[in-house]
């Protein structure tokens, strides 16, 4: 049992980080801009899904299904000048709601966190059970 909460957690851990990495992306491309809709950046979120951990015992952890592109169409804006401009004078701005990224970049720092004290907590118990018996 003990080794199935190990690696719940671990899963947790390692889809936390493919959600920091998604979140960084979406960040590094909010200002971005390009000459066609289709060329746009579109922010990207992962779809996580349910792992199969330990089946007898009915244990599942999480995994990361795919990355997704979601939120509304990029916006248009006339920069006539703009070297990437088309031919009517627009660009097409990315589509990240940088407000909504930050607030996903906390969220998912403090999952992560929350599964790193799952796994102190469960080596501490396990080392204090070790110990029960040593100390008779």
């Amino acid at each position: 049992m003990n080794s199935a909460i190990f690696k719940i957690a671990a899963q947790a851990m390692a889809a936390q980080s493919v959600r920091l990495n998604t979140v960084t992306s979406n960040l590094a491309n909010a200002d971005s801009v390009a000459g066609t809709p289709e060329n746009a950046y579109h922010a990207r979120q992962p779809v996580f899904m349910t792992t199969e951990v330990d089946a007898g015992r009915g244990l599942n952890g999480v995994g990361v299904q795919q990355i997704a592109e979601t939120g509304p169409e990029p916006q248009k804006q006339y920069m006539p000048g703009h070297p990437m401009a088309d031919p009517d004078g627009y660009v097409y701005a990315s589509n990240v709601n940088t407000v909504e990224e930050m607030v996903n970049m906390v969220s998912t720092a403090r999952s992560y966190q929350n599964m790193v004290e799952v796994m102190n907590t469960t080596k501490e118990l396990m080392l204090r059970t070790l110990n029960m018996g040593s100390n008779s």
